[in-house]
């Protein structure tokens, strides 16, 4: 608890994460390359982002693009802050915020890609609503995504990747990219070699990693 206190103190100074204490965090919704990151690269969420291994992996890689990573969680968001700062990082930043409030801070067609890494699959069925790949995230996703914009799922369950699938097919949409062994497949570049925490435990325990992408418009 003393280190969390720690934590949540050393946030308020960290010019990466953005939290309701500070000012920007009622104001950046579609301002976010205005205000924040200052040029018109194009945008990539990641959702659920812990502390933070896409987002910073991928802005690490791609220079030429901007990245934020989403969480709830203060403390987890700390590490990625931290990481980006060490890393002399100018085109990352961490949101303090619901997944349910995405409309909150991102206008109409402002995400050019969304990653969602590990989620938590919430096998109970009362809790359905709550998977991030169920029918009100895919709103909220298409509703800041561009045309053509694209979202990635990777992810140890089989039942979120069936249901995901399921869901896509009703909609009518065909997948971009779908494998069921991502380690053992033609896509296992489409990762980029970033891997979070969780992927790295769930490999040396032997399980398959999932992996889809798709567009929404």
């Amino acid at each position: 608890m003393r280190k969390k206190r720690k934590r949540f103190e050393e946030n308020k100074f960290l010019d990466h994460l953005i939290e309701p204490e500070k000012a920007i965090y009622k104001s950046i919704k579609g301002k976010w390359n205005l205000l924040y990151f200052q040029n018109n690269h194009p945008i990539t969420l990641e959702i659920g982002c812990g502390h933070g291994a896409y987002t910073i992996g991928l802005a690490k890689i791609f220079p030429e693009r901007n990245f934020i990573g989403i969480d709830i969680k203060g403390d987890r968001l700390w590490k990625g802050a931290q990481e980006a700062k060490a890393s002399a990082l100018q085109n990352v930043a961490f949101l303090r915020a619901q997944a349910t409030h995405l409309l909150d801070f991102f206008e109409q067609d402002e995400v050019a890609e969304v990653w969602i890494t590990f989620p938590d699959p919430r096998p109970k069925t009362r809790d359905i609503k709550r998977r991030l790949t169920s029918p009100r995230f895919l709103k909220l996703y298409k509703t800041i995504l561009i045309q053509g914009g694209c979202v990635h799922l990777k992810t140890d369950s089989r039942l979120l990747f069936a249901y995901t699938l399921d869901l896509l097919q009703a909609q009518g949409i065909v997948p971009r990219n779908c494998t069921t062994d991502l380690y053992h497949s033609t896509l296992v570049n489409s990762h980029f070699g970033i891997q979070t925490t969780y992927e790295k435990r769930f490999i040396a325990q032997g399980m398959q990693i999932y992996y889809l992408s798709f567009a929404l418009k």
